[in-house]
């Protein structure tokens, strides 16, 4: 009997995971599908699984200026890559720092890197701080500097740093290791689950964001992907709810996929970034529950 129960409820757990699984799977294969139809077949015959009409019209029109999509697509990546690195690197660093009990001031420190939970500076200061002091506006650095510290991360951090035990660092020190040295080959080697599971989510939040790029970014050199293609979105609007204008662009392009477009634009959005989380997925797990419980 309670086999058969046991049974029962993997079979349910089972089924809730398969039934999760399909609710995001399923709309992404549709986004894929539509942004391959063409645009009046998806007037005529509505959405489907499968193209009836195959057209790549969609990914052209939305390469139709390619150097921009491509310049995008480089800005995106660097702007990714090095600011979650800086952004492991500077938190993790911290993060150890704060659980020394050799530090000076530590509690005093710990303080200043929460007290933007309670009470944030907002949104004026920020720009003032970028633009006036920093003189960062219209640079590429300034879409990294943003989101350089989180007090969240920190927080996990600090929390994973406390497990690690004492005597191992204190064996280190005895074998002659500095500080710097116990860190980078003791300390951030053990914090592989954390440190991946942080980096997904930053990654993320920098390949996603186009606010920065909206209030700092001027130059069309230094426009991320999703700020581009949220321009581009706004142009096939504006082409429609204009009815001389659209019908200029219809005349040089055909019909607009504008349909078919806003899903091409969904899928390279997302193609990239989805790459990460196969590689990360080892580590995924146990690097959400760290931080979670205290001990």
């Amino acid at each position: 009997m309670l086999l058969r129960k046991l049974h029962f409820s993997k079979l349910a757990i089972h089924l809730i995971f398969i039934i999760l699984s399909l609710a995001c799977i399923v709309p992404l294969l549709l986004v894929v599908s539509i942004s391959f139809t063409g645009e009046k077949s998806l007037m005529l015959d509505g959405y489907h699984f499968w193209p009836k009409e195959f057209s790549a019209a969609a990914y052209k029109y939305v390469f139709s200026g390619a150097s921009s999509i491509l310049n995008a697509y480089a800005v995106t990546i660097f702007v990714t890559v090095v600011g979650t690195f800086l952004h492991l690197l500077i938190t993790s660093m911290l993060s150890y720092s704060l659980t020394r009990p050799e530090v000076t001031y530590r509690k005093a420190l710990t303080f200043f890197v929460y007290l933007p939970v309670l009470f944030n500076g907002g949104l004026v200061p920020q720009y003032i701080l970028l633009t006036r002091i920093l003189h960062l506006k219209d640079t590429i650095w300034v879409l990294i500097i943003v989101y350089l510290v989180s007090t969240v991360n920190v927080l996990i951090m600090k929390n994973f740093f406390r497990t690690i035990p004492n005597s191992l660092i204190e064996s280190a020190r005895i074998d002659g290791s500095g500080e710097i040295r116990t860190f980078f080959k003791i300390a951030l080697p053990l914090s592989k689950p954390s440190l991946a599971t942080i980096g997904l989510f930053v990654a993320i939040a920098y390949w996603n964001d186009w606010m920065t790029a909206s209030l700092y970014i001027e130059s069309p050199k230094l426009r991320p992907l999703q700020y581009l293609l949220q321009s581009l979105m706004n142009n096939i609007g504006y082409l429609q709810s204009n009815a001389q204008a659209s019908q200029s662009m219809e005349s040089a392009l055909g019909m607009l996929p504008s349909e078919g477009a806003r899903m091409a634009t969904c899928v390279l959005a997302i193609g990239p970034i989805i790459l990460l989380y196969p590689l990360l997925q080892k580590y995924f797990e146990k690097g959400l529950t760290i931080g979670a419980v205290k001990e």
